[in-house]
């Protein structure tokens, strides 16, 4: 089960008590305050963690709840603090306090970020001993820990994405230029969540590519999958739009270009202002070659890559230009 939005309910750990105690000793029978002070309550700390892909954990653990810290004792012994609460989460997760007030993104490996402080400890009567008063009978009570409810959004993070409509070749692609093996049927909709691969290269350079869930009209109200797709891009630096030059569900790839276009300017406009790609697939198709000239004659000024991802025909060009449309996205 893919889970990439979650709300979460965190709480920090309370302070502890501070202690009202005397002194009682052997040749000590008025020894005085000796009240210790309360621990302080344990953070609820977000940590950024490479190796996970979703937020599954807190799907099954939506409450997270720190350690208290102990209360004082006698004899000036303070309590101990409460454990902090370290969570891991996918790098590239958002944090929202509500659906408008972003808290914290989490893009790095290894960024911490504390999300509900503890309390404060109480101090114990020892604190108040003075001149005047030596014998206080009182100590502070130790301090609620800061709680809310959030919600944690994850927006994958990857250098390519790849768009198109169901069952255009995304998820063959994804497997012709990477180690990642996503499901592949000839059907719509096959892929439900994003997929991450690895594109390597003989000089040991690397890059990430997302595929993500198929694009229909109405992406951007929400259709379909809407934003549970739209969303994964949003970090890419390079969008690939790739197009069924064949035709197979019965649509025409140019009209199915325009509709990409459409969509991706209804959700978000900067994303048309982003290094973009075509990419005509299933050039093995008989009626490909037709459709790849008219396409050209309709859309003018768009360069296009001809490829046959099932047979791997244009692969390794399709590499070599996405990392340099890439390299030309960093500079």
């Amino acid at each position: 089960m893919f889970v990439d939005e979650i709300k979460v309910y965190a709480r920090a750990g309370h302070g502890g008590k501070g202690c009202v105690a005397f002194q009682r000793e052997k040749y000590r029978p008025k020894g005085g305050p000796s009240g210790g002070n309360g621990g302080r309550g344990g953070d609820v700390i977000l940590e950024g963690d490479h190796d996970l892909n979703n937020l599954i954990a807190q799907y099954y653990q939506p409450r997270l709840i720190a350690e208290d810290g102990e209360f004082g004792l006698g004899k000036g012994m303070d309590g101990h603090a409460g454990k902090d609460l370290v969570v891991k989460v996918p790098c590239g997760t958002l944090v929202w306090r509500s659906t408008s007030e972003l808290v914290v993104d989490l893009t790095e490996h290894g960024q911490r970020f504390v999300l509900c402080k503890g309390g404060r400890g109480g101090l114990g009567n020892r604190n108040f001993a003075t001149a005047a008063r030596q014998t206080p009978r009182f100590a502070q009570p130790g301090e609620a820990g800061e709680e809310g409810d959030f919600l944690l959004e994850l927006r994958v993070m990857a250098e390519v994405g790849l768009v198109g409509y169901p069952n255009a070749g995304k998820s063959t692609l994804l497997t012709a230029i990477s180690h990642a093996r996503p499901k592949v049927a000839p059907y719509p909709f096959t892929t439900l969540h994003p997929q991450i691969g690895i594109v390597e290269y003989p000089d040991f350079q690397r890059l990430t590519v997302c595929d993500v869930p198929g694009l229909i009209e109405g992406a951007h109200r929400n259709v379909g999958l809407g934003h549970e797709f739209l969303r994964h891009i949003e970090r890419c630096k390079v969008l690939v739009l790739l197009l069924d030059m064949a035709g197979t569900d019965g649509r025409a790839p140019w009209d199915d270009f325009k509709n990409l276009l459409r969509e991706l300017e209804l959700y978000d406009p900067g994303l048309l202002d982003r290094p973009r790609l075509v990419v005509a697939n299933k050039m093995d198709e008989p009626a490909a070659a037709e459709n790849l000239k008219k396409f050209k004659r309709r859309v003018r000024k768009t360069p296009v890559l001809p490829i046959a991802a099932a047979f791997d025909e244009g692969i390794a060009e399709f590499k070599q230009t996405i990392r340099a449309a890439l390299a030309e996205a960093v500079v």
